[in-house]
């Protein structure tokens, strides 16, 4: 990093915090938020907690050497080479990388999750369960938790073999079985941890706890990609601070085009009948139901992702058609990974929402939706407008899962710094600091205090 690059990034910090702290509706909020104390104490908990995250994100397995790990190491490489390592990286902070207790991190939590969730479709012990209400999630978390022993089982063994074969001079004591085994327990007892460190944020913290440690081991790789990429700018000499002020530009166009596409909503008017039960009259107000374009969030990437990692176990039977599958600039592969987002985002909606569900809750209720009869006519108007506002969300989401390749490949962005123009990473966090912020301005409007915004409530947020 040269000189020039700590003055832009210099100058850049201090005239955020000079924004900040010259902006009254800002203050006065910071203000509002301290005066609430069950607020207040719950915000510094998670940071807290989010602070002995990070803390362990840089304890290395005992027997591990770090100092064989640092850059120019042939793990930094196959990172940097590869898409889906580098992506787990990034999930992880730079646990992955470092050999941390926290290496796995929460993904196969995350991946128990998904498998429990697609059993919840399929299996019909699980579909009763699902149905059981607190006590069914009770038993579906402790499902997702054996599972996710299970998962680690196999990835933890994996992940010491592959840090052997790259690094093999970093493993003090060799990588003789009693090692496999104890660092393997090593990194289920991690994960196992940032879960219960998730599960902590959640019930006495501010905002779900799992997916803030997902999100502050995305941010926490921030700074280090903007300065790779400054020091990257500033090693040629023509128009380096030009392209660079373009790739800010765009970073703030992608991250307010994600924020709209996380909040648009189509509303569907339902009207609720009148009944008299004693001597008060219930219903008869018009209510709304609201239908995300992209209901399925991030799922849809994470699963296309999964699938593109498929081509790669045929390297040996068929280079060239592995090879043209793995690389993150290529076309076959940004356009396959397009079509599969599109695809998933279709499947993984009609998972997640069930227009016959709906209808009936809404019948039970003594609701309708104006000018269409109950039922069937219900069910086919609600299944219509959904599967019509999920094609532009499943394209939008497609072109954000290729967003980072087409940075790298047009705008010649570092890797690292490409990640945040896309894909998972953009996603989990806009949506993530949307749902906090909407938390925090809950008790900031139930205590009769302004919300975060001059209108006093988030945009977008219904």
């Amino acid at each position: 990093m040269n000189g020039y690059g700590y003055l832009i990034v210099g100058i850049v910090v201090v005239a955020i915090i000079a924004l900040l702290a010259t902006n009254k509706k800002f203050v006065e909020t910071l203000k509002n938020i301290y005066k609430i104390e069950e607020l207040r104490k719950r915000i510094l908990y998670t940071l807290g907690l989010l602070l002995v995250y990070r803390l362990g994100c840089f304890v290395v397995i005992p027997g591990i050497n770090p100092n064989a790990l640092g850059e120019g190491s042939a793990l930094a490489s196959q990172l940097e080479g590869n898409g889906l390592l580098g992506l787990l990286n990034v999930f992880s902070g730079g646990a992955f990388g470092n050999a941390a207790i926290f290496a796995l991190g929460v993904m196969p939590y995350i991946t128990a999750s998904i498998i429990i969730q697609l059993m919840g479709i399929m299996i019909p012990y699980f579909q009763k369960m699902q149905k059981e209400g607190e006590s069914g999630r009770r038993k579906m978390n402790q499902w997702t938790r054996m599972l996710t022993i299970i998962v680690l089982l196999i990835q933890g063994p994996a992940y010491i073999t592959n840090l052997y074969h790259q690094v093999p001079e970093a493993f003090v004591y060799g990588n003789t079985f009693l090692f496999l085994a104890y660092a393997t327990v090593i990194l289920i007892a991690g994960t196992m941890f940032i879960m219960w460190l998730g599960e902590k944020i959640t019930d006495k913290g501010i905002g779900n706890g799992i997916s803030l440690i997902i999100m502050i081991g995305i941010v926490a790789r921030l700074p280090h990609a903007l300065l790779a990429e400054i020091n990257a700018r500033f090693q040629t000499s023509d128009g380096s601070a030009i392209m660079l002020i373009l790739e800010l530009v765009l970073l703030f166009l992608v991250f307010m085009a994600t924020v709209a596409l996380v909040q648009a909503v189509r509303k569907i008017p339902v009207q609720y009948a009148k009944r008299i039960v004693g001597n008060k009259q219930y219903g008869g107000v018009r209510q709304y139901i609201p239908l995300k374009m992209n209901a399925a969030n991030v799922m849809p990437i994470i699963f296309a992702q999964a699938l593109m990692f498929i081509p790669m176990l045929f390297a040996n039977v068929a280079p060239g058609f592995a090879a043209a599958f793995s690389d993150m600039r290529g076309f076959w592969y940004n356009l396959t990974l397009g079509i599969l987002v599109v695809a998933f985002t279709y499947f993984y909606t009609a998972i997640i929402i069930n227009p016959q569900m709906m209808a009936d809750d809404m019948k039970r209720n003594g609701g309708f939706i104006p000018g269409v009869k109950p039922g069937k006519a219900t069910v086919n108007y609600i299944d219509t407008i959904m599967t019509r506002i999920t094609l532009p969300g499943s394209i939008f989401l497609a072109l954000v899962a290729i967003l980072p390749a087409l940075a790298m490949k047009f705008l010649n962005i570092q890797q690292a710094f490409a990640y945040f123009y896309g894909g998972t990473s953009l996603l989990i966090m806009v949506g993530v600091i949307l749902d906090t912020l909407k938390q925090i301005e809950s008790y900031l409007l139930m205590r009769h205090y302004d919300g975060l915004m001059k209108t006093g409530r988030i945009q977008g947020r219904y």
